[in-house]
């Protein structure tokens, strides 16, 4: 008898046991899914407006040559690597791979779109960050002319020169939000923005800071996510402009 009623005591024990190493690993399933990097092409149909959103619009060697382009000058084109640096930094990171001759105006009318989606749910616009790269960059800046919204976030990377200024002119397109630009000194395609910044600027451009990178790299730094302009565009995404 004695021994019937230790196993049965021991069999209690081992369900209670079962069931709590049970409970634990739907919380750190709950709790991993809660905190696993978010990627997407599009924003979610279910807008956590408690989120920071950052879109990435990568430059147009991507459209040409697929996810992971080689130029011969600049190296491997790292698009999946920037997108998972962004979202391990706690971004729902919005990006696709654009088809080859994308139009910028028709693209950055469908990106703006897409932050009005989310502006209407209800998120904060200084939790929305618009970073370009060149071609990228380019549509960044369409983008905010078309948004109009002095809050959202916005990195430049590498796009400013005498052409693309007169574009600008011509088609009386101004920056609004908070703007970073960022370049390498060596960038033989981009340079400075502040000698084009007063034709640039609008009423609703709340914030303007340039970077300059001295890493001999030129417009290859873009190509990887390397810290020197990650990092500056992590805290201003994080709302830090000074």
């Amino acid at each position: 008898m004695n021994d019937l009623h230790s196993s049965n005591k021991s069999a209690s024990s081992l369900i209670k046991l079962l069931f709590a190493s049970f409970f634990f690993f739907e919380i750190f399933i709950l709790s991993f899914s809660v905190y696993a990097k978010t990627i997407l092409k599009s924003p979610p149909s279910k807008i956590d407006t408690s989120r920071k959103y950052l879109f990435y619009l990568h430059g147009r060697i991507v459209e040409l040559k697929g996810i992971r382009p080689t130029s011969k000058r600049y190296g491997v084109y790292e698009y999946k690597k920037i997108l998972e640096t962004f979202a391990d930094s706690g971004f729902t990171v919005i990006s696709e791979p654009r088809s080859a001759n994308t139009v910028p105006w028709r693209y950055a009318d469908k990106i703006e779109k897409q932050i009005d989606s989310l502006l209407n749910a209800g998120v904060n616009p200084g939790n929305i960050t618009v970073v370009g790269a060149s071609k990228g960059a380019a549509i960044a800046v369409l983008i905010s002319n078309f948004l109009k919204n002095k809050d959202v976030n916005f990195v430049v990377i590498a796009i400013c020169n005498r052409r693309m200024a007169d574009y600008w002119a011509r088609n009386n397109v101004h920056l609004w939000g908070n703007v970073l630009y960022i370049y390498d000194s060596s960038d033989v395609i981009a340079e400075s923005c502040k000698k084009f910044l007063d034709s640039l600027k609008s009423k609703g451009l709340k914030h303007f800071k340039e970077i300059e990178l001295n890493l001999g790299l030129g417009h290859g730094i873009l190509f990887r996510p390397i810290k020197e302009w990650v990092n500056p565009t992590v805290r201003w995404a994080r709302g830090k402009f000074d």
